[in-house]
């Protein structure tokens, strides 16, 4: 690939984020059929796997998430989990007195569990291996919980913002139409951020509520926290729009519609396909009339 060909698919790629704005536990449960509520994650120790440096908590699989605490000497601790539907997911955590969240996003069945602590370079040898099996006691609380990637507690200010952005609103749908609006219209694109983003980057909502600038990921992450605070299960997707461009978006689940792939927007009679990064943007016809088809987006990883 030449030097030219190089520069115009990078101009593109910040072109289309710009435009394609992304979009994209004490617990307190429910059942499959009940009342969705916000999960917050808990490791109360009542379930665990252990290593000199490293704790999972599992207590609480059947909520939809376990937790990781590594606390060794190497740089970098790598968990591989491979669950129901087959598919390889990675979480990195560095060394830390907290736990990180990590989500059992393929829902019930059986899950292989192994860490690994880095030993140099891209080297990995594992320390812990293990056979999991979940069954979760509602189908969404994957999507209604903190984890890794879609970090919040009760506390944060993501948290307190959709609470007052939706007081007075009892329909799930209209919560949904108001905190979009709100991320499209308040979250500017970063286009230096893009530019020099670091491998293994993570999100951080608040932070992203107070700059009121992020990536594709920022938006992606700070939506669906919003959501899953007020009990709407949202789905963090992280892959590709029209085969090579990397992209997050998120997915919304309503009790009258079921699954909204790839973050809709709704013009009080239909359904549009249209992520918020596209939907903030100014508009360009083209980039909104790639979003609007979701053959575009290609789902690699659920957070």
């Amino acid at each position: 690939m030449n030097i030219s060909t190089i520069r115009k698919k990078s101009v593109l790629l910040l072109f289309l984020c710009g435009l394609l704005l992304l979009t994209a536990c004490g617990q307190q449960d429910g059942g499959k059929n009940g009342k969705k509520s916000m999960i917050i994650p808990a490791a109360d120790g009542k379930k665990t796997l252990q290593t000199d440096n490293l704790t999972v908590d599992i207590s609480h699989l059947d909520l939809g998430y376990f937790m990781v605490k590594y606390t060794g000497s190497a740089s970098k601790l790598y968990v591989q989990l491979v669950g129901p539907d087959q598919e390889e997911y990675k979480y990195f955590l560095e060394p830390s007195q907290e736990y990180e969240t990590l989500p059992l996003t393929a829902g019930s069945g059986e899950y292989y569990l192994c860490a690994y602590e880095n030993i140099g370079g891209e080297q990995y040898s594992p320390i812990l291996s293990q056979l999991l099996q979940a069954e979760l006691a509602n189908e969404f609380g994957p999507f209604l919980c903190s984890n890794q990637y879609v970090k919040f507690t009760q506390d944060s200010e993501a948290v307190s913002l959709a609470a007052e952005l939706t007081a007075d609103i009892t329909d799930n749908l209209e919560k949904v139409r108001q905190i979009y609006r709100w991320v499209v219209r308040n979250i500017d694109y970063d286009y230096d951020k893009a530019m020099n983003v670091s491998t293994g980057y993570l999100p951080d909502v608040d932070r992203t509520l107070k700059s009121k600038q992020g990536i594709c990921f920022d938006y992606a992450a700070l939506m669906a926290a919003m959501l899953r605070s007020l009990g709407i299960p949202a789905k963090l997707n992280i892959g590709y729009l029209t085969g090579d461009i990397y992209h997050a978006w998120i997915s919304v689940y309503l009790d009258e519609t079921g699954w909204v792939e790839n973050l809709v927007q709704f013009n009080g009679a239909d359904w549009e396909m249209m992520d918020p990064t596209v939907a903030s943007s100014a508009g360009n016809q083209e980039a909104k009339n790639m979003a609007s088809d979701d053959a575009n987006y290609i789902v690699r990883y659920v957070r």
